[in-house]
């Protein structure tokens, strides 16, 4: 019987799992709430049934699955399968590769999510055929994955790809990771979320003061846009100037590695125009001419499938490298 393969998606909220064929195609898939407020015991347990649910559907077995692969919040170690913090899980220093290989039999991979959503770019999605590409998500926080002749730059500790940390404006806002003037300080969802209640809280004129209803927890990136698409001032500025760093950070990608591609995914990237306009300028002008002019812009391809077709895409492995 031919081989097939298991990818984890692992999330603060939800867990997905895919078994798939030696093409790499989704037969099965099974997704569950994480529950990481009930405790590591009920977070693997959960990993466990998605696992059961998709190889009892497909009517196979652990002898029948290859490798399974994990993508994950990190920071954690790929060698060793360790995930060392994972805030949105509760988790430290869970040796997560070891505890399912005892509970499944099955070998287990362990990679860091964006990574992993990289990967699954590459070989099924938007990246297919490149060899040099850099895919960054633009939601929350800004993360990426480096992949380099088609294989993953991890770095010495499995800390390459943190571009959302790359300091753009020392005199920047405060960062979640202690710094000033991150990347995604500057340019994330949740960066553009705070401009706009900034922005009511300061009394500036705009009509986000009337879309909240009296309450700024409801201005978000889709508020934003809509005051954007309406024509509130405010709320253009704002989309410009996150564009602007979007493109500035980009730019800074682009100079130190020359990528054949860029691809963009994540909920600020549905913007359209409001946000690739500026960063499209921004991109341009601070890019060297030969980089920007050979570079390939590209949005992501795989939608809710990315993480988990990049944690099939982690388990397939060396055999993806070698038929690709």
């Amino acid at each position: 019987m031919a081989g097939y393969f298991l990818g984890v998606d692992l999330g603060g909220t939800k867990i997905l799992t895919a078994v798939a064929d030696e093409q790499g195609k989704i037969l099965a898939r099974k997704k569950l709430p994480t529950e990481a407020n009930r405790g590591n015991d009920r977070v693997i347990e959960n990993i466990i049934e998605t696992i059961r649910s998709v190889l009892a559907e497909v009517g196979l077995k652990k002898e029948n699955i290859v490798r399974m692969g994990v993508g994950s919040p990190g920071p954690l170690n790929t060698k060793e399968g360790i995930i060392y913090l994972a805030p949105n899980l509760g988790w430290e220093n869970v040796p997560i590769s070891r505890i399912l290989e005892d509970r499944t039999g099955i070998s287990v991979i362990l990679e860091n999510d964006a990574n992993a959503a990289a990967l699954g770019e590459k070989w099924f999605g938007a990246g297919q055929g490149i060899d040099n590409l850099i895919y960054i998500t633009v939601s929350t926080g800004i993360g990426g994955g480096i992949i380099i002749d088609r294989k993953i730059y991890h770095g010495v500790n499995d800390g390459a790809g943190e571009v959302g940390h790359m300091v753009i404006d020392p005199d920047g806002p405060l960062c979640g990771c202690g710094n000033h003037g991150c990347f995604e300080a500057l340019a994330s969802g949740t960066a553009i979320s705070r401009r706009g209640r900034e922005a009511v809280e300061r009394g500036e004129k705009t009509l986000l003061t009337d879309l909240c209803e009296g309450d700024l927890n409801k201005i978000d990136g889709g508020l934003i846009a809509r005051a954007a698409q309406l024509g509130d001032q405010v709320a253009l500025d704002i989309w410009s100037e996150a564009g602007y760093y979007l493109g500035l950070g980009f730019a800074n990608l682009v100079n130190i590695f020359d990528p054949e591609m860029l691809i963009l995914g994540g909920g600020v990237m549905k913007a359209g125009e409001l946000i690739m306009e500026p960063m499209l300028a921004s991109l341009k002008n601070y890019s060297f001419k030969s980089a920007f002019n050979s570079l390939k812009i590209r949005q992501a391809a795989l939608g809710d499938d990315t993480g988990v077709k990049g944690a099939i895409a982690v388990a397939m492995g060396d055999r993806l490298y070698r038929e690709g």
